[in-house]
């Protein structure tokens, strides 16, 4: 298309006025325009109606395990994609931009955080009060105060009273639902889920106030079921791992993301979100 702008520039680039120039001419110039228009609004209306949800697990300044991030790889991320265009907007403001309540910006980006991991407290944190990024964290209360590698319900408070932060919900203790739905009997499995579920905004609610309406499936697992029965214990919204951007044409009940691990590397979450836009 920039070729074709180029080249239409250059027939009007004429010292002839508008009335010298031949009626065709003016014509065509016009049909140019108006194409142009057309396509630039399709491309406007394509890009504000999809926004890439990244999802990371822990941080620290080496590679633990396959679900670290790098912090140092972490800040170079969020600095390129800035020098790219990128905007960091909260997952509240992205919900709303899908349901179509107020306009979503191309290049749009979510950051999610699952789980509870202590490096969120030790070396996010500063990065969210630095940078301002909004986050939201998706927590399985049950680690809290509880696990070695978890955060306390203490650092968690303090993370829920920083702006920008926001606390979700990640099921009660982070189950497979795909092998406990072969474990046990329908009755029990249908009790589970729902322990799962309501437990978790239970416990958010005790012990930070907060009123978890989103959350996180666990390992990604979602089916019809699932996501009835998310709705019926309270949650509007629920996130998935489709490995793609999401779209005013998705659930709202199985919101896809990236899951970013340290292998990503920048140029590789950059090369993923450029994939996301076509």
């Amino acid at each position: 298309m920039l070729r074709a702008k180029v080249r239409c520039q250059f027939m009007f680039n004429s010292k002839l006025s508008r009335k010298q120039r031949p009626l065709w001419q003016n014509t065509f110039y016009l049909c140019y325009k108006v194409v142009l228009l057309w396509l630039t609004l399709i491309s406007a209306a394509q890009a504000a109606n999809s926004v890439s949800i990244l999802c990371y697990h822990r941080f620290g300044e080496t590679v633990a395990d396959s679900m670290t991030t790098r912090t140092t790889v972490f800040e170079q991320q969020l600095a390129t994609l800035k020098q790219e265009g990128y905007s960091f907007i909260s997952l509240n403001d992205a919900i709303e931009g899908l349901r179509g309540n107020k306009p979503l910006a191309a290049k749009s980006v979510v950051i999610t955080v699952d789980d509870g991991h202590k490096t969120v407290y030790s070396d996010l944190l500063p990065i969210i009060r630095r940078d301002h990024l909004p986050v939201t964290l998706f927590i399985y209360p049950s680690a809290i105060s509880n696990a070695s590698y978890a955060m306390t319900w203490e650092q968690l408070h303090e993370l829920a009273e920083t702006p920008g932060v926001d606390i979700q919900a990640h099921t009660y203790w982070h189950p497979n639902f795909k092998v406990e739905k072969k474990r046990l009997s329908p009755e029990d499995y249908q009790k589970f889920v729902e322990t799962q579920l309501t437990k978790s905004r239970s416990q958010l609610k005790k012990k930070l106030g907060v009123d978890a309406t989103y959350m996180a499936w666990p390992f990604g697992i979602y089916d019809d079921e699932l996501k009835a029965y998310a709705s019926k214990a309270g949650y509007s919204v629920a996130l998935a791992l489709d490995g793609r951007n999401a779209t005013t044409k998705d659930s709202l009940l199985s919101l896809p993301r990236y899951l970013i691990v340290d292998a990503n590397g920048v140029k590789g979450l950059s090369n993923l979100l450029k994939e996301g836009e076509k």
